[in-house]
C-alpha cells in the first residue's frame, strides 16, 4: 500500500541523492548507491539501455573532470511506496534547461540503518522529446 505521507528520511535521502549527484560528488555517490545498483533508460524509441554502475559513476567523473557545469537539482517527489525494507520513489526530474524532463524511478533498499539506491530507471516525461536525459556536454572530456 502507497504511504500518504512521505517518510521524512526517504524525504531527505532523495534530497541528498539529487544534490550530490548533480554535483558530480562521487565519494559522497559512494555512500548513497548500494554495490550492485544498476541505470536503466527508455528511449524515446521504447528501447532499455542499462548501465551499470561503474559506467555511470564514469560519465559523472568524466563530465567533473572535464569542467562541465554542476547539473540542475530541478525535482519533484511524485510518489514514495514503501514495502518493508524496500522502497520505490518516482521523481520529476530535470538536469539542466537544455535537457528535457523526465520521469525517475529510484528503487531504494534499507540497509545498515540507511537508505541506499539499489536502481534506477529513467523515462521520458509525458510530452517531452525522448532521448538523452542529461544536457549536451559543454567541455571537451
Amino acid at each position: 500500500m502507497a504511504d500518504a505521507i512521505i517518510d521524512p528520511a526517504i524525504e531527505s535521502f532523495i534530497a541528498d541523492v539529487v544534490n550530490i549527484g548533480s554535483a558530480y560528488d562521487l565519494e559522497g555517490m559512494e555512500r548513497l548507491y548500494t554495490a550492485d545498483q544498476s541505470f536503466l533508460i527508455l528511449t524515446g524509441e521504447g528501447e532499455v539501455t542499462r548501465f551499470s554502475r561503474g559506467e555511470v559513476f564514469a560519465e559523472f567523473r568524466s563530465r567533473r573532470d572535464a569542467g562541465e557545469a554542476p547539473l540542475s537539482t530541478e525535482y519533484r517527489i511524485l510518489h514514495v511506496e514503501r514495502q518493508g525494507e524496500d522502497a520505490v520513489a518516482l521523481l520529476y526530474r530535470r538536469m539542466s534547461p537544455e535537457a528535457p524532463p523526465v520521469m525517475y524511478e529510484l528503487r531504494l533498499r534499507h540497509q545498515s540503518g540507511k537508505w541506499a539506491v539499489r536502481g534506477e530507471t529513467v523515462t521520458p516525461w509525458p510530452g517531452a522529446a525522448g532521448g538523452a536525459f542529461l544536457p549536451p556536454r559543454k567541455m571537451a572530456a
